[in-house]
């Protein structure tokens, strides 16, 4: 059974940093892209960044470009999003999801891309 449970959440300043983690168990970690996701009430989930099982391809959206660094520990299973600079509009639980397919040669920041979840993490920015 496949498990993914974030941490790291918590309210902040605008301009504050917060590092999210994403531990994972169930599944051969290494062998799966990964990928940040975050959502607002009312809105759909929106794609934050996502990287391939081998790191050579990642991405991130326009709105975080800069200022979120999704990165892993393979020997810790655990997944990572660093945001530096944050804004009001950052405000969102965030999940981390797992791709369907092992060793993908690419990643998407389209929800269909991804099979397994987690319960989310909330981050809330003040101004």
């Amino acid at each position: 059974q496949v498990q993914m449970v974030e941490s790291g959440g918590g309210l902040v300043q605008a301009g504050g940093s917060l590092r999210l983690s994403c531990q994972v168990s169930g599944l051969t970690f290494d062998w799966y892209g990964m990928a940040w996701f975050r959502q607002v009430p009312g809105k759909e989930r929106e794609g934050v960044s996502c990287f391939t099982w081998n790191g050579r391809s990642t991405i991130y959206s326009d709105s975080v470009k800069g200022r979120f660094t999704i990165s892993r520990d393979n020997a810790k299973n655990t997944l990572y999003l660093e945001m530096n600079n944050l804004r009001p509009e950052d405000t969102a639980t965030y999940y981390c999801a797992a791709e369907r397919m092992a060793k993908a040669v690419e990643c998407d920041l389209n929800q269909q891309w991804f099979r397994y979840w987690g319960q989310g993490t909330e981050v809330t920015v003040s101004s």
